[in-house]
């Protein structure tokens, strides 16, 4: 079996006619990213941001692979209507994802941020 290591090689893989069954847990990560010195007066030495991730688990016969996927990034003081503006795009990005499972007859249960 040739390398899987995207959504879009399982896509392919399924539109074969291969069996492909699909699960995905989301989860947020905490990050810290660092700033180059001296790019601004202002800028902290590190800026908190989180990761909004799909983690999907594949399996193809007795062959398991997960595959992650960042769906949204955003800073950590970010307001709340600025965090709920993300947490609409990542889950529009995880619907466009969902139907192009789906059209290739990838059935998983769908879950949202």
């Amino acid at each position: 079996m040739a390398e899987l290591v995207r959504i879009e090689d399982f896509i392919a893989f399924a539109n074969e006619g291969k069996q492909v069954n699909a699960s995905i847990e989301l989860r947020k990560q905490l990050v810290s990213e660092k700033v180059h010195p001296g790019a601004t007066e202002e800028m902290k030495g590190e800026v908190d941001m989180y990761l909004l991730f799909g983690d999907y688990t594949f399996t193809v016969g007795k062959d398991v692979k997960k595959v992650s996927k960042i769906y949204m990034y955003g800073s950590s003081e970010e307001s709340l209507n600025d965090a709920k503006i993300n947490k609409s795009i990542a889950n529009e990005r995880l619907k466009m994802d969902y139907k192009r499972l789906l059209d290739a007859k990838i059935i998983l249960e769908e879950k949202f941020f």
